[in-house]
């Protein structure tokens, strides 16, 4: 078991030893290296003896790197080796309703354990074998698990994966070795909800304190659902009945273990017509990248900013706004208050319906440069068009349609700004021009 070295850093540890680029390396502190985790765990030491092979003979370095943040060797992936791919066929996946004719690589659906530790993506356990988990629990990994639901029969059912149900052992397996675990619901009307949910709920908080934390989303439906299971999407009636279920849990939870630990995303509340909960409610938002508390993290940040900006004489100044549906009133109710106390500000908001997905579809990180274009072609704009980085891919300027940001910039005339989810930024954003 070896992994061939695409590159060795100029003046790093392993360049200074002699290992060159194309040679394999085979084993760290007699580890032998399979991939980035077991590179990463075993080179966190100072003192390395490390195994390579060069023109096919094999040597052994002793390697001090104390003075250096690392070994100073690249390879061809991050992983070391390729993704791997999800096995399931979850009758929610929001993948499988996607149009034909999108990129590639939005169509590749990752499963994978590494990436669950170094990027926090969500695991279905099902690409794991008893090694992976022994590994996962001898290096402490923590990792994040897509659940579902704790019935093993309906997991089969959700996930259309006949071991999906027999591996949610492993989740039993790592919580017992004290692995810490964020666990994942997404919820779909008529199948894992109701008493389903409160059977899975109560499993996880078996299983605390290795359990940090339980996110709660409601499945997202498209209109490209055609020949997939039939599913429909949430409405009032069932958000709050959702809702219910799990504050229900949390008042238990934090009278036993001192957390709520069990958190709605934002999603419930505004399809519940219901106010968002306090600060305090989320606990520090351990899960926010799950759009957990998303909403109230930015109006605070806000009003916060809002509230220590002095008022300074500037010339006009006119910026838009474009989001989706399920955000607009809160963006809306942060432009007005912009506004009013800054009456040099003109601040538009305008709310994109989802005609790409379907207005089924209302969170603004789906939105697409063509509906984007279309349904502002001919407003006034002002300045600058103000829009959220969740829109584009990560690491490039493409939205999901593969339009890019100068395309939305030449079709409507006017300047583009990427604006992160923080209130802060967003108030700097409306109020001072992106030089």
């Amino acid at each position: 078991m070896s992994v061939i070295i695409n590159s060795v850093k100029k003046g790093s540890p392993a360049d200074i030893h002699g290992i060159c680029t194309g040679d394999e390396l085979i084993a760290v502190n007699n580890h032998p290296i399979r991939d980035v985790l077991d590179y990463m765990y075993y080179c966190a030491e100072n003192s390395l003896s490390v195994a390579y092979r060069h023109e096919g003979r094999i040597y052994i370095k002793r390697i001090h790197k104390s003075e250096f943040d690392d070994l100073g060797l690249e390879f061809e992936t991050f992983l070391m080796d390729k993704k791997q791919h999800c096995k399931n066929k979850c009758v929610f996946c929001f993948i499988d309703q996607l149009p034909k004719g999108m990129r590639d690589t939005l169509y590749f659906k990752d499963d994978d354990a590494r990436l669950s530790f170094l990027q926090g993506n969500y695991i279905t356990l099902t690409n794991l074998t008893d090694d992976d988990v022994q590994r996962i629990i001898d290096m402490r990994l923590n990792v994040n698990v897509s659940v579902h639901t704790t019935n093993p029969e309906l997991r089969v059912k959700m996930m259309k994966n006949p071991h999906s149900g027999e591996d949610l052992r492993f989740l039993w397996k790592m919580a017992e070795a004290g692995i810490m675990i964020n666990a994942q619901i997404v919820l779909c009307p008529d199948l894992n909800d109701g008493d389903e949910l409160r059977r899975t709920l109560s499993d996880l908080g078996s299983l605390m304190p290795s359990i940090s934390s339980v996110a709660v989303v409601p499945l997202g439906v498209t209109k490209f659902r055609e020949g997939l299971y039939p599913l429909r999407q949430f409405e009032k009636e069932d958000a709050i009945s959702a809702i219910e279920i799990i504050e229900g849990f949390q008042k238990e939870f934090l009278e036993k273990y001192g957390t709520r630990l069990v958190f709605p995303s934002d999603e419930f509340y505004l399809k519940a017509g219901l106010p968002m909960p306090p600060e305090e409610f989320y606990e520090g938002y351990p899960q926010y990248e799950n759009g957990v508390g998303m909403l109230r993290s930015i109006e605070d940040e806000f009003f916060s900013a809002l509230d220590g900006t002095a008022v300074k004489r500037h010339k006009t100044r006119v910026v838009s706004i474009a989001t989706g549906v399920s955000a607009y009133d809160h963006i809306a109710k942060f432009a007005q208050a912009a506004n009013e106390r800054f009456p040099y500000i003109h601040c538009n908001v305008f709310r994109i319906i989802n005609e790409f997905f379907g207005e089924t579809i209302t969170v603004t990180g789906l939105l697409t440069a063509q509906d984007i274009i279309k349904q502002l072609r001919g407003k006034r704009l002002g300045t600058e068009l103000l829009l959220s980085s969740s829109m584009i891919k990560k690491d490039s300027d493409l939205f999901l349609d593969d339009m890019h940001i100068s395309d939305v910039e030449r079709e409507l005339d006017i300047k583009v700004r990427l604006v992160e989810n923080d209130g802060k930024a967003l108030l700097d954003a409306i109020l001072k021009s992106d030089k």
